[in-house]
């Protein structure tokens, strides 16, 4: 009889191991990718609970969540022969389970050095001032090519962000030394078209003014009062010309 329990017990704990082994759940953002005797079973399974056959089936989770990946710093000669160091970063998730276990050995290895190889081929094909000013249409290159190497292990690139952009404190010098000789240009340039903007409306003044001399006493009058409202001792009193010529005109009549 005790022999017979004895049995039955191992019988029991026998298929509660195997119960143990063949049940698997996997969460929302997994898929279990099952192989059974060496070949793939499509399509993957979950997420939920499931069954598989103990020793016979074997499975391999995969995450479907984006992933961060952070792109190591790269040292990279520009277009114009600037070395830079340039780093980035890259979000990617997994559409096709089967491929990214069965493709590639290990995707994120792989896609880490397909981004690293693709940055230095790619800002070596561009001068510094587009590395600097054009980081969108870089990043959308980046994301291009990544994206198309890696879609055959089941890998979607959404993402590819260049983060910084180290330059040697040489180029710092001389591209601070540029942006000052610039802005000086544009305030020569600001002044000139000021001082023609100006010279333009003088003028235009000068035109008006010569239909009508008149308008010469009313500016005259104008500037006295604008004068007069600060506070100075001193009042400079222009005298016209036209006062003096009865006296001038008299002088040359006697002389001859």
């Amino acid at each position: 009889m005790s022999i017979a329990l004895i049995a039955f017990a191992v019988v029991v704990a026998i298929l509660v191991l195997l119960l143990f082994l063949a049940v698997k759940i996997t969460r929302e953002y997994e898929r279990g990718v099952i192989f059974r005797f060496g070949r793939l079973l499509d399509p993957p399974k979950g997420p939920g609970i499931f069954l598989i056959i103990p020793f016979v089936d074997q499975m391999v989770r995969v995450d479907l969540r984006t992933v961060t990946l952070n792109v190591p710093p790269q040292e990279v000669i520009t277009k114009d022969n600037v070395p830079v160091r340039v780093n980035a970063v890259a979000y990617f998730r997994i559409v096709e389970p089967n491929a990214a276990i069965t493709q590639v050995e290990n995707y994120m290895v792989a896609t880490s050095q397909i981004a690293q190889t693709t940055l230095r081929s790619v800002l070596g094909q561009h001068v510094l001032d587009e590395l600097l000013s054009e980081r969108d249409k870089i990043n959308a290159i980046l994301q291009e090519i990544i994206d198309e190497a890696t879609s055959p292990w089941g890998i979607k690139v959404s993402i590819v962000e260049v983060k910084d952009v180290e330059i040697p404190t040489g180029m710092q010098r001389a591209m601070a030394r540029q942006a000052e000789a610039e802005r000086e240009r544009r305030a020569k340039v600001i002044a000139a078209e000021g001082e023609f903007q100006a010279s333009e409306r003088l003028k235009d003044a000068a035109n008006v003014m010569s239909e009508n001399p008149i308008t010469i006493q009313l500016r005259f009058l104008q500037t006295m009062l604008e004068m007069s409202s600060e506070r100075t001792s001193n009042l400079i009193l222009p005298i016209p010309l036209e006062l003096f010529k009865p006296f001038l005109g008299g002088g040359n009549d006697k002389s001859s």
